[in-house]
């Protein structure tokens, strides 16, 4: 179940404080490309094991959040540099 418009309308990132949007298919294809060949990692610097199916992608579209079980991880060091 996608996250609700209404929920993403109020979310910003923690960070900047911008507005996020739902990432596009496009995006979320090559971010997954780049985990499948284990070359994405978030701004922990852990890698990221698991594909997305669904994620947020703050305004500037420098940083993407994933969700998990429809629940947007909107910190910091969970979030990818795109």
């Amino acid at each position: 179940m996608p996250v609700a418009a209404d929920l993403i309308a109020i979310l910003i990132c923690p960070e900047s404080k911008q507005p996020v949007a739902a990432a596009t298919a496009a995006q979320l294809a090559a971010l997954n490309n780049s985990i499948r060949a284990g070359n994405a990692y978030n701004r922990a610097g852990a890698r990221i094991e698991k594909e997305l199916t669904e994620a947020l992608v703050r305004q500037d579209g420098r940083v993407l959040f994933p969700v998990e079980d429809s629940i947007p991880v909107m910190l910091v060091e969970e979030s990818i540099a795109l």
